[in-house]
């Protein structure tokens, strides 16, 4: 019992045991981002709630158990709105997009997933899943070129929101009202203009709703039934409502995700931080001002993940000066995979993260700087890799991750010869890199010539 994994069940609305549904086989699915504009730092929130999941379910059943999903949905109104905005194919958005995000997100050192399916690759799939649904009467098509999911087949629709019906109905934001059997009804399939992407399927041309894009690609990469479904908060309703209902009904009553996690809001200087309100501020932005990824990663793991951030500037600030403190204090370059007992012990409680980092703390008061290195190295903060080493600005930065990516796709065709050339000519230019499992690390070294870099 003592060194149980408890985590928060949104489901059952209380601390559970997590008992995996097989041990050498962990599932996690976490619900991506929508790619049309750069992240911000809501968006960055739930990343970082669950590479520090992923990385403690790693440690507990070994890496090569976990299996986490997350994916990109690449087929949304918002992303054929900016298309038309900026007058270029949809694909390039997706593209850029998803390029931008995971530059962001190795910024803040989080742990690329096992894969990152994208909505388009999958459509099949979806298709599939809707004639199941359609065939068990959970589902009906309109003339219109519509299909609905019908809400009043599923007895246990509004269980992870906790609520019934009639409160559903009342809060709901009521979509082709004149085409389906029941406010509540949500689209499963919705018809494509010439200007629309879209995909033949036996209701006419059209694309995926965007509820059924999870669930076909949870059930193919993770099967039916899989151990943690995570997300922000703002996704139990209607999204994850809606998962649940389709996916259960599709596998025949058999349970979807058994632990159902969701982090907290983030509010920007005391608001709600929305794209609506035009009080957000992206990954890049606070890179482009100085901050770095590790502060910035410091600043949502100190706060309980499902807790509210009230995000601040000074907060980040103060993230800044105890990292700089602690890289001060590094003494160590070869370090352990074992998590020291305190900082364990506060993480198998919910990850309860602040708890951990006040751990870390007294570690590096008490001068315990093995223990302190070993949770810093586990937590992701990369002390090797701080502002002050890496503060060349977001252009040479972006050279280097460019030249780092033109490296990895070379090792991957085992073109090593260009691999090694690349790695030669950083070092000549003054950049170390380092090779761990996951990723590869950078940092500037006193010798850094920066015309050397841009010429490569």
């Amino acid at each position: 019992m003592a060194n149980d994994l408890i985590l928060y069940n949104s489901l059952s609305r209380r601390k559970e045991i997590f008992k995996p549904i097989q041990e050498e086989d962990i599932r996690l699915y976490v619900c991506g981002p929508t790619v049309y504009d750069r992240a911000h730092i809501g968006n960055a929130r739930p990343v970082l709630v669950f590479d520090l999941l992923y990385r403690l379910l790693r440690n507990i059943y070994g890496k090569e158990n976990v299996n986490y999903v997350r994916n990109f949905t690449d087929v949304d109104d918002k992303i054929n709105e900016k298309a038309r905005e900026k007058k270029v194919k949809i694909n390039e958005i997706t593209e850029e997009t998803i390029k931008w995000f995971h530059e962001d997100m190795d910024q803040l050192e989080a742990l690329r997933p096992t894969s990152e399916p994208r909505a388009t690759n999958y459509i099949s799939q979806m298709i599939t899943m809707i004639v199941e649904l359609i065939s068990k009467a959970y589902a009906y098509p309109t003339e219109d070129g519509h299909v609905f999911f019908s809400v009043e087949k599923f007895d246990e629709y509004g269980r992870l929101s906790n609520k019934d019906l009639d409160e559903l109905v009342t809060g709901s934001r009521i979509e082709n009202e004149e085409s389906k059997k029941n406010p509540l009804d949500f689209v499963l399939w919705k018809p494509s203009n010439s200007e629309e992407p879209g995909w033949d399927s036996p209701w006419g041309f059209g694309r995926p709703g965007w509820h059924i894009e999870c669930s076909a690609m949870s059930r193919d990469l993770l099967g039916e039934n899989f151990d943690i479904h995570g997300g922000g908060i703002d996704l139990i309703f209607p999204h994850h409502e809606n998962e649940i209902a389709q996916s259960v009904c599709a596998s025949k009553g058999k349970n979807f995700a058994n632990f159902w996690l969701h982090n907290g809001y983030l509010m920007l200087e005391g608001e709600k931080m929305s794209k609506s309100l035009n009080n957000f501020i992206t990954v890049k932005e606070l890179i482009e001002n100085d901050f770095s990824g590790q502060a910035i990663r410091y600043v949502m793991l100190s706060t309980h993940y499902r807790q509210p951030i009230n995000w601040t500037y000074k907060r980040l600030r103060e993230a800044e000066k105890i990292l700089e403190k602690w890289s001060s204090l590094k003494t160590l370059d070869d370090r352990s995979n074992v998590i020291p007992q305190p900082v364990f012990r506060a993480l198998l409680d919910d990850l309860n993260s602040p708890l951990a980092i006040s751990e870390i703390h007294k570690m590096f008061n008490s001068g315990n700087l093995i223990d302190a290195n070993e949770s810093c190295t586990f937590f992701g903060f990369n002390l090797n890799g701080s502002k002050k080493k890496n503060n060349v600005g977001p252009q040479i930065a972006g050279k280097i991750t460019h030249l780092l990516e033109k490296r990895k796709e070379a090792r991957i065709k085992k073109d090593f010869a260009t691999a090694d050339k690349i790695r030669e000519n950083l070092l000549l230019a003054g950049v170390e890199i380092k090779d761990n499992e996951d990723k590869t690390s950078w940092k500037i070294k006193d010798n850094f010539i920066k015309e050397k870099l841009e010429n490569l």
